[in-house]
C-alpha cells in the first residue's frame, strides 16, 4: 500500500532527494541501541495536543519504530538501513510540516501544507524516495529492508511522525 501511495500521490510542496555525492552508500542496519535525541528545549506551552502511541518522546524512535507527536522543530536519531539516520523537523505549523532526512551519504527533504497533507520517505540501503500529498490517518506499512517515514501536519500545528521498519 505504501508503494502505491508513493507512486500515486501527487506532489504538494514536496522536496526531492538530494544525494550529497551522487552515490548511495551501502551498509547494514544499525544496532537496536542507537540513541534518539531531540534538539532545542520545547516550552511547556508547546506540548503536542494530539495523541500518538509514543506521545512526544522522540527517544522512542531509536529502534526505527515509533509514532510521536511533534509541535516544534526537533532532531530524531533512529536506526536506518545504512546505520544511524537523522530526521530533522525544520518547521511545524497548522497543516504544515517540513523536514530533512540523512541516512549514510544520502539526503532527502520533504514538506507539505494543507489539510490532510504530509510526506512519506522510504529509506533503503541503496537509496531513498519521497512522495508528498494526502497521507490519510493510518500508520504506513513496513517494507522489507527499508525504513518508512510518514510525517503529516495537523490543524493545530502538531505533526504526527511515524517511523516504521521490520
Amino acid at each position: 500500500m505504501v508503494l502505491a501511495v508513493l507512486t500515486a500521490v501527487s506532489a504538494v510542496g514536496c522536496g526531492g532527494s538530494d544525494e550529497s555525492d551522487g552515490k548511495a552508500a551501502s551498509g547494514k542496519r544499525g544496532s537496536k541501541s542507537s540513541a534518539a535525541q531531540s534538539s532545542g528545549s520545547p516550552s511547556a506551552s508547546a506540548k503536542p495536543s494530539v495523541s500518538a502511541a509514543d506521545g512526544d518522546d522522540v527517544g522512542a524512535c531509536a529502534d526505527g519504530d515509533c509514532e510521536v507527536a511533534v509541535s516544534d522543530p526537533v532532531t530524531v536519531r533512529f536506526k536506518g538501513p545504512r546505520g544511524q539516520a537523522t530526521l530533522t523537523v525544520t518547521e511545524v505549523g497548522p497543516n504544515k510540516v517540513e523536514y530533512a532526512v540523512k541516512s549514510g551519504s544520502g539526503r532527502s527533504k520533504g514538506g507539505a501544507s494543507g489539510p490532510g497533507q504530509g510526506c512519506i520517505t522510504v529509506l533503503r540501503s541503496n537509496g531513498s524516495g519521497n512522495s508528498c500529498g494526502g497521507v490519510g490517518d493510518g500508520r504506513p506499512s513496513a517494507q522489507p529492508d527499508a525504513v518508512v517515514i510518514q510525517m503529516a501536519g495537523g490543524q493545530d500545528g502538531t505533526a504526527i511522525l511515524h517511523i516504521v521498519s521490520n
